[in-house]
C-alpha cells in the first residue's frame, strides 16, 4: 500500500471511530434526501448518454465502500456478473462481496487497477478522488481509470467540486482540474448536485420543502455529477 492510500485508510478508520454511523444512514432524513437527488441526477445523466439500458455493459465502481452503488447499477438493469469495485478497506470489500455474490469485487489501490486493458463501458467513481490529497496519485488513479475503460466508455464521476472548510483530509476537484484529469475526453455534462450536506442534515428533517427549493436553485451546492466519454 502506498504512503497516499494509507493515510487514506487511517483517515477512515478515524472517521468510523468518531462519527456515529446513523449520520450518514440512509434512514435518516438528511442522507435520505441527498441519495433520492443522486440517484435522479445519475439515472438522468446516464440516459442522456445513450447508456440505458445497462443490460451488457461492463461497469466498475471505484471505491465501492459497501456496495451501494452496485446494488443500485443492479437495480438499473446491469447483470452481476458484469460489475466489479475495487476499495482500500478490506472490511468494505468483505462486505461488498457478500452482499453482491457473483460481482468481482477486489481490494486494490485505484492507482494500480488490478484490471486488462479496455475491461469496462462505464467507470464510476463517487466521492474518492476528493480524499486522495496527493496530485501524482490523482493523476495515476486518472491514467488507471483511462487504461480499463474501452473505446467510448463512459467515466460516470460523483464528487465535491469545492473544499471543505471543517475537513482537511478531502480536497475537491473543480471542473477544469476533472478536464486536465482526463485528457481527450469530452465533458458530456457537468452539473451541479448535491446540497451543501450540513444544510441539508439541519432542514430535511424539518423543512424538505425547502431544501428542495435551494436545492433546485443550484448556489449552495457543493457537489457534481459528470459524464465523460473517451
Amino acid at each position: 500500500m502506498s504512503d497516499e492510500a494509507a493515510r487514506i485508510v487511517a483517515e477512515y478508520d478515524r472517521r468510523a471511530a468518531e462519527i456515529p454511523a446513523e449520520r450518514y444512514s440512509a434512514a435518516q432524513p438528511g442522507p435520505l434526501f441527498i441519495r433520492q437527488g443522486l440517484e435522479r441526477r445519475v439515472l438522468s445523466e446516464l440516459r442522456r448518454a445513450g447508456a440505458l439500458p445497462l443490460t451488457g455493459r461492463r461497469v466498475l465502481d471505484i471505491g465501492c465502500g459497501r456496495g451501494q452503488w452496485l446494488s443500485d447499477l443492479e437495480t438499473w438493469g446491469a447483470r452481476r456478473e458484469d460489475l466489479a469495485g475495487i476499495d482500500l478497506v478490506s472490511e468494505r470489500v468483505a462486505e461488498s462481496a457478500a452482499r453482491l455474490p457473483g460481482a468481482d469485487i477486489r481490494r486494490a489501490d485505484a492507482a494500480h487497477l488490478p484490471f486488462e486493458d479496455g475491461a469496462f463501458d462505464i467507470v464510476l467513481q463517487s466521492m474518492m478522488f476528493s480524499s486522495i490529497l496527493d496530485d501524482a496519485v490523482r493523476r495515476g488513479a486518472a491514467s488507471e481509470i483511462c487504461r480499463v475503460l474501452a473505446p467510448g466508455g463512459l467515466v460516470l464521476w460523483y464528487d465535491f467540486f469545492v473544499d471543505s472548510p471543517r475537513n482537511q483530509s478531502v480536497r475537491g476537484v473543480t471542473r477544469s482540474e476533472l478536464a486536465a484529469l482526463f485528457p481527450g475526453f469530452s465533458v458530456l455534462r457537468w452539473r451541479r448536485t448535491t446540497l451543501a450536506p450540513p444544510l441539508v442534515r439541519m432542514l430535511a428533517p424539518r423543512a424538505w420543502a425547502l431544501a428542495s427549493f435551494l436545492q433546485a436553485l443550484s448556489v449552495l451546492d457543493t457537489h457534481a455529477v459528470a459524464v465523460l466519454r473517451r
